[in-house]
């Protein structure tokens, strides 16, 4: 194998775990065995939740669906209570003051990088 051969076999087997980690969440359900109705809603779902915890106006439901396909309607009321939960929390953790041990550690950082450049631009 040349060099250029080894780079873009290298190249393949990084990229192949991260384009199969693009995998959608619905993929990943049908994937799991659960039904193409109940994916299918908790998908939609989710985006609902999402956009309810964070006041975006998006919401995506097929209400007959919904009224008469029970899985759809399970896997839409499961997608929105867990998105919407995850959004909530994540939007209360940003809100959330640093601890004293936060800034201390982030300050730590800081100069330890600082101090690293520092050496870097002596030497060169």
């Amino acid at each position: 194998m040349t060099m250029i051969d080894v780079r873009q076999l290298a190249l393949a087997l990084l990229l192949v775990p991260l384009l199969s980690a693009c995998q959608s969440t619905r993929d990943y359900m049908l994937a799991q065995g659960y039904s193409v109705a109940f994916a299918t809603g908790y998908e939609d779902g989710c985006v609902s939740g999402n956009s309810a915890a964070k006041a975006l106006g998006a919401f995506r439901k097929n209400v007959p669906v919904y009224l008469q396909d029970t899985q759809y309607a399970t896997g839409w009321d499961d997608g929105f209570r867990q998105c919407q939960a995850s959004a909530n929390a994540e939007i209360e953790r940003r809100l959330q003051p640093d601890s004293d041990e936060d800034r201390a550690w982030r300050r730590q950082v800081d100069q330890d990088m600082a101090r690293a450049l520092g050496r870097s631009l002596k030497k060169s």
